[in-house]
């Protein structure tokens, strides 16, 4: 819930995890947010003094060193000892947290600390937060980017978790639009229009196939973004940019890497690399390509240029709308016309998709209109399942206060592993559009045995062993109805969708939460 919560308030939720065993629990969601580079400020609790443990249940929930567990994949730890102590803990923990790149940060609370009488002479003192101004780009480096984008032909600009902020988009909007640049939006964040006719996201291979300059604006796996690999027992990578192409990195994960656990990606060779935070950079890159914007010659192509690219970005709309058309009337119901009735209903609201789409084809960024930074969040970070309820849930928290309606397209596995973030929903009267993708299996899974087994030559008749979630079909809306929350379905009628989805709106309306469940196709 804190990560979610954290992607659409630019600011951590505070985590009360309980021992060893909260710890444990919570960890593999903790290395999802340490992936997805989100600030999340966990308090653990713990007692160190043996002599002050109760005989049983302390002993197991207490330990040594309660954060080793999770140091590698939280930026900074600390275990106070005094009051004074936790208070400056505390406020460093804070900004920590929140300087580029954002990532948990763990104060261990000792009983101790928690619960002996404060002295009546202790001075408190809780020291000022003073948060730090992300690190720029340093400006020779920026010039030299800037001049490298102006001279350009065929630059393309890729952004990834680029976009913390409403700024982040309209600073990347200002740059591609003096530019006349494409832009490709990777997907960890909201970063660039949808419907701009400079996003050019469908056409993402061509683009930096023949892209004579390539900025990368916080792309996490920037040699996966210029590569492509083959996934077979003798695995090959190869380039897919020109020889000699301009390569161009801004991110502040250079200002920050561990080594134990392999997020990092592997290592992408550029011609300049900025270590800092991409979107405290766009400001003075923009200034610096506007004033090398002096040519009317450049002008003039990169309105030639732009033109180019909005025709294509209309030819790609209309292409995702055709291919949307295919198995419309198909039960299961596609992913496509499940997509497209949902933004049917919630077009002219203020809304926020608080969901992954990789499961839905990426129907929703084909076929509806995000121009918000609020309305898309990306997806885990660190791919561990789990993730997808309780995030949409933590996000729907934080959306409540801005009177925003919030829709989770959810995974049917992925809800099992925490099914009663539900009754969390329902108990704190968290209004959200849950809409169950219950293609019945964890289709990712069931396509990787199936690539591994013709790999072996053994064909694919047992693929769905340990894959599908069949015999028995789980029904979701009783599910959600047995956690207080609004439940209908299952629908596998296409036709009945969009008045199930209508019914659904109202009770959210209300300000309560509600589950559809419907059976889909695997993607």
């Amino acid at each position: 819930m804190a990560h979610g919560y954290a992607k659409v308030e630019g600011k951590p939720l505070a985590v009360f995890a309980h021992g060893t065993v909260g710890v444990q629990h919570a960890a593999m969601a903790i290395y999802n947010a340490y992936c997805d580079r989100v600030p999340v400020y966990l308090i653990l609790g713990n007692i160190i003094d043996a002599t002050k443990r109760m005989p049983g249940v302390e002993w197991a929930h207490s330990v040594q060193d309660a954060a080793a567990m999770i140091r590698d994949f939280t930026k900074w730890d600390d275990l106070p000892i005094s009051l004074t102590h936790f208070a400056e803990s505390a406020v460093r923990a804070y900004k920590i947290a929140m300087t580029p790149p954002t990532l948990p940060v763990v104060i261990v609370a000792d009983g101790e600390l928690q619960e002996n009488p404060i002295s009546a002479d202790l001075k408190t003192h809780i020291p000022k937060l003073t948060l730090a101004a992300p690190p720029q780009g340093d400006s020779g480096a920026v010039a030299e980017v800037a001049r490298l984008l102006v001279a350009a032909e065929t630059p393309v600009i890729l952004a990834d978790r680029m976009a913390r902020t409403p700024a982040g988009v309209a600073h990347l909007i200002e740059l591609a639009e003096s530019l006349q640049a494409p832009v490709v939006d990777v997907g960890g964040r909201m970063n660039f229009p949808s419907r701009h006719p400079l996003n050019q996201s469908d056409r993402y291979r061509a683009l930096v196939a023949d892209a004579d300059v390539v900025l990368g604006l916080e792309v996490t796996d920037f040699f996966g973004a210029l590569n492509t690999a083959r996934d077979q027992i003798e695995r090959t990578s190869k380039s897919i940019t020109k020889s000699n192409a301009k390569l161009i990195s801004i991110n502040a994960n250079d200002l920050y890497i561990k080594g134990n656990y392999q997020d990092f990606q592997r290592f992408p060779e550029v011609d300049i690399a900025i270590a800092a935070d991409a979107e405290a950079t766009l400001p003075s890159l923009c200034e610096a390509v506007m004033k090398r914007l002096i040519n009317d010659d450049r002008k003039r192509a990169f309105q030639d240029r732009g033109s180019r690219l909005q025709a294509t970005h209309q030819q790609s709309l209309e292409r995702a709308r055709d291919a949307a058309a295919f198995a419309w009337d198909a039960s299961p119901i596609s992913t496509a016309r499940l997509s497209a009735e949902v933004w049917a209903q919630i077009k002219d609201q203020d809304w926020s998709l608080v969901s992954a789409t990789t499961f839905v084809s990426r129907w929703p960024q084909r076929l509806w209109s995000f121009d918000k930074h609020y309305q898309y969040l990306g997806n885990a970070g660190g791919y561990g399942v789990g993730y997808g309820a309780p995030a949409a849930v933590g996000a729907a928290l934080a959306n409540r206060k801005h009177g925003r309606l919030s829709v989770n397209i959810q995974n049917d596995g992925d809800l099992m592993y925490a099914p009663g973030v539900l009754w969390t929903a329902a108990h704190h009267g968290i209004p959200m559009l849950n809409i169950m993708h219950n293609n019945r299996a964890y289709h990712q899974e069931v396509m990787q045995v199936q690539i591994m087994a013709d790999r072996h030559s053994r064909g694919v008749a047992n693929c769905g062993t340990g894959t599908t979630i069949t015999a028995p079909n789980i029904d979701f809306s009783k599910l959600a109805q047995s956690m207080g929350v609004y439940g209908d379905g299952p629908i596998s009628d296409p036709k009945d969708l969009g008045p199930a989805i209508k019914r659904a709106l109202d009770v959210v309306k209300r300000g309560e939460p509600a589950m559809l469940d419907v059976v889909t196709q695997p993607r």
